[in-house]
């Protein structure tokens, strides 16, 4: 029989253990080794059984064992030990604490977190970063607030059918069972957010709080009794279901998300944020949130709010291909923003308008929600160079008038934690021969003269790790898929701990291109089996559950691995996840990643292996193509334009084969005398060197802290002073420029000096400008200039404003200025009219632009 409820019933633990609880209940231990040490100790074989789950631990360790333990002297002096080190850890000033008007606090969304495999509430990238940033902010004492939602089922378990089809399971969940308290009021009483719906129903959720360290972060859950079934249901799973069931999970995150921290601030008397932070689009409508509290709270109206809301927002997109967006039909948005649920002061149809995609090739029916996130923030970064560029180009239109290269969207490239991902045996190496590298960072150029002998050990070690796990995934597989005791043998000499050993782990959506390394099976199979330098492989990931050809694509390389040639060789471990990964970058030799270019908006588990000392083996993508040197790994060649999309994957796979066979391959089979593979290892310490300081996620987060989250708080703190004297003039000053746009005109530009330019002269360039109205400040009349190609396309051009002159009559002025002639070749200007305003983020923030009606006299001509 089974039984019609779950629930976790916890240990009470003897009064001298007490400590133990509050180690448990903050998740630090899942990347602090002295406390998982301490637990181990607690039952070494228990500890191994319940995969190094602090709380399953304690939840399952016998009466009589924590009765010893209360009684050992040793074990309570380590204790208290730990206990001491966490309070310090918790309340000494860090990095953040030195900074000068850095915000009080960030608030930051994210629909999914992967801090630690015991709270399986994140599917992929997305989730690893978003716990990444928790854990650095601990660690660097950045006063993060963390948002999420709390999936009863979390992403889905994964196991293999006889035929190698993906097969899902979702577990349940019990918060009671997780290192989780509930937020309560001061009598008690669990604190309730609700979410306004149609016919005056509501969303009612509680809220959960994780301590990641020094961070605390919030997990709604719709799991509540003054729910019905469906609303129970809406934090059923991550990623589950789509259309009302989808935009009711977001619009949980982002209002109810807000409403969580107004209650999370109240009743512990942390300091409000004054930053948002959006981690991709699904938390957009937070904005909405925090724009009907100002028209409700403070009397604004819906244009003030939104400046004071933009200002200190910040939105990361992650998706670089439009099908990764989250949309919804417009009618959908309608039916629960507006109708009996609308608010008098956010009307339907300005939210409407934010979502909408109403530029050029948009599509006017849907509702977009990273279009309303970019919206609703005045920054706006893509996650590495070349993610920025090609976020540049998707986003454009909602800056129409302006080049790709001005549109607002930035880029910070993310990093990895290092605690997290970093073997131990490599940390303590580093602890020991270059302690400023673990204490301050500093250093780093020093690995390369250290000799390799200790390091290739330890990588030795690490990969005997993985292989024995390996070993024990694939027989525990095998027998899941119906084999016998007899059939599985083959699997205890699975792999081999001396042989070169590639890695590729991902989520299966088709542009990873999992199966490219099966393009050729044969030229594959002689890789593997190459008897003087063999080559082996591990593989893992995850397809979406509606995602039928990802199923297949891991359903091909499950039967090729299956094969008894091969499959000593090459292994898939189904359920992949933080721990698997953590084993893999660490295990792995190489980190192989081929997606298609430019469709991989980072791809941080290369950073992890990097920091192992792994190699990466990578199409120029994501953070590769701006951190590849030469030296540091290897590239694929990438044959981007190709119209036949078969015929790329033919040659990239060519490339690769060519690649491991020639270069991988023979470069770590090239062993010294004393068994050392010398240009190996040098290559190894070169990449320590020289990618370590990049890849960190503490390097990330300085990034977020000076270049957006600093900025961001400054310009809250110019819209909401006096009242919100900033906000309100600046929404009636955008008004203003927005009628009299029309009527903003470049008339006439004229030049002197263009007749026999020389390198170093200056050009003097004089317009006539119609300013429709406005006032002389609130434009800028620009000068663009610089080399042109050959259809007349300024590349990489420079600004100069030009001064305003003499008024023209009828409402126009003169402007004009020189330009410097500092290079020679094909040259060429134009004149521009921009909105100028000192609280706009930056000229291209109104996407409003005056340009000439024709090219100008002179626009391009050799210059010597």
């Amino acid at each position: 029989m089974k039984a019609i409820r779950r629930f976790t019933v916890r240990t009470v633990l003897p009064e001298p253990l007490r400590q133990l609880e509050e180690l448990v209940l903050n998740l630090r231990w899942s990347w602090h080794h002295e406390t998982l040490d301490l637990f181990r100790a607690v039952d070494p074989a228990l500890w191994k059984a319940v995969h190094h789950d602090p709380v399953r631990l304690l939840g399952e360790v016998a009466p009589e064992r924590l009765a010893r333990l209360a009684d050992d002297r040793r074990f309570l002096r380590r204790l208290q030990d730990t206990a001491e080190d966490l309070h310090e850890y918790l309340t000494a000033p860090r990095w953040y604490q030195a900074r000068r008007d850095t915000p009080k606090a960030i608030a930051y969304f994210s629909p999914e977190y992967g801090i630690t495999a015991a709270l399986p509430q994140y599917s992929g990238g997305l989730g690893i970063l978003a716990g990444d940033h928790l854990k650095t902010a601990s660690d660097m004492g950045v006063p993060i607030i963390g948002v999420g939602l709390l999936y009863r089922h979390g992403y889905f378990s994964q196991s293999l059918s006889p035929d190698g089809w993906q097969l899902e399971r979702y577990p349940p969940i019990d918060p009671n069972g997780l290192p989780l308290t509930l937020l309560r009021e001061p009598d008690g009483a669990p604190v309730r957010v609700a979410v306004g719906l149609p016919k005056g129903k509501g969303l009612h959720a509680q809220v959960w709080v994780a301590r990641v360290g020094r961070v605390p972060q919030l997990l709604l859950d719709s799991d509540v009794e003054e729910n019905d079934r469906s609303a129970r249901d809406v934090t059923d799973r991550l990623y589950g279901g789509g259309g009302d069931h989808r935009l009711l999970q977001e619009m949980l995150l982002g209002i109810g998300g807000v409403r969580a921290i107004r209650a999370y601030c109240r009743v512990t008397g942390h300091p409000a944020p004054e930053v948002f932070h959006t981690n991709e689009g699904h938390a957009g409508f937070l904005g909405l949130e925090r724009i009907r509290e100002l028209a409700d709270e403070d009397g604004l109206s819906f244009d003030e709010a939104l400046e004071a809301v933009r200002a200190g927002t910040v939105f990361t997109t992650h998706t670089p291909v439009p099908a990764g967006i989250d949309r919804f039909p417009r009618d959908l948005i309608g039916r629960y923003f507006g109708g009996s649920n609308e608010e008098e002061r956010v009307p339907v149809d300005r939210i409407l308008a934010l979502g909408a995609e109403d530029y050029p090739g948009g599509d006017r029916t849907v509702f977009n929600m990273a279009v309303m996130g970019m919206r609703l923030a005045q920054r706006v970064n893509g996650v590495s160079e070349l993610h920025g560029r090609v976020s540049r180009e998707m986003f454009g239109g909602l800056w129409g008038g302006f080049d790709t290269d001005e549109v607002p969207v930035g880029s910070i490239t993310n990093g990895v934690h290092a605690g997290t991902w970093v073997a131990r045996e490599i940390l303590e190496l580093a602890a020991r021969e270059l302690p400023s590298i673990v204490e301050s960072g500093q250093g780093w150029e020093e690995v390369r003269t250290r000799p390799g002998t200790e390091l290739w050990r330890i990588r030795g070690v690490l990969r005997r790790r993985l292989v024995l796990e390996a070993r024990r995934r694939l027989r525990e597989s095998w027998r899941q898929r119906g084999a016998s005791e007899a059939e599985v043998a083959w699997t205890d000499h699975a792999l081999d701990p001396d042989v070169l050993t590639i890695g590729f782990a991902r989520r299966v959506p088709s542009y990873k291109r999992l199966t490219l390394m099966m393009s050729d099976p044969d030229r594959l199979r002689a890789l593997l089996l190459d008897e003087e330098r063999p080559v082996q492989i591990v593989v893992a990931g995850k397809a979406h559950p509606a995602d039928e050809g990802g199923k297949r694509l891991i359903q091909e390389i499950v039967r090729f691995s299956g094969r008894e040639d091969v499959r000593h060789r090459i292994v898939f471990l189904p359920d992949y996840d933080m721990a698997l990964g953590q084993l893999m970058v660490q295990g792995c030799d190489v980190w192989m990643n081929n997606p298609l270019r430019p469709l991989e908006a980072c791809g941080t588990s290369g950073m992890k292996s990097a920091l192992n000392g792994g190699l990466n083996l990578s199409i120029l993508d994501g953070w590769w193509d701006e951190w590849y040197d030469g030296q540091n790994g290897w590239a694929i060649p990438s044959a981007d334009g190709l119209a036949s999309p078969d015929r790329r994957d033919e040659l990239e796979a060519a490339a690769l084969y060519e690649l491991i066979e020639d270069h991988v391959a023979v470069t770590f089979y090239d062993r010294d005398a004393s068994g050392l593979p010398r240009r190996w290892l040098e290559m190894v310490k070169h990449t320590i060197a020289t990618l370590g300081p990049k890849v960190l996620a503490s390097r990330m987060l300085r990034d977020y802290v000076d270049e957006l989250y600093t900025p961001a708080a400054a310009a809250a703190r110019a819209m909401t002073a006096d009242k919100f004297a900033g906000a309100r003039a600046l929404a009636a000053w955008k008004q203003r420029v927005r009628r009299a746009w029309p009527d903003v005109a470049v008339e006439h530009v004229e030049s002197d000096g263009a007749d026999s330019p020389q390198v170093g002269a200056r050009l003097t360039v004089r317009a006539v400008v119609a300013l429709g109205g406005l006032d002389p400040d609130d434009v800028a009349v620009e000068v663009v200039y610089g080399r042109v190609d050959d259809s007349d396309a300024l590349v990489a051009p420079s600004y100069l404003e030009l001064a305003e002159g003499e008024p023209a009559g009828n409402g126009r002025r003169r402007y004009a200025g020189e330009v410097p002639l500092g290079r020679s070749g094909a040259f060429g200007y134009s004149v521009r009219v921009v909105p100028n305003h000192p609280l706009l983020s930056g000229r291209a923030e109104l996407g409003l632009v005056a340009l000439p009606p024709a090219p100008p006299g002179m626009t391009n001509g050799d210059l010597r």
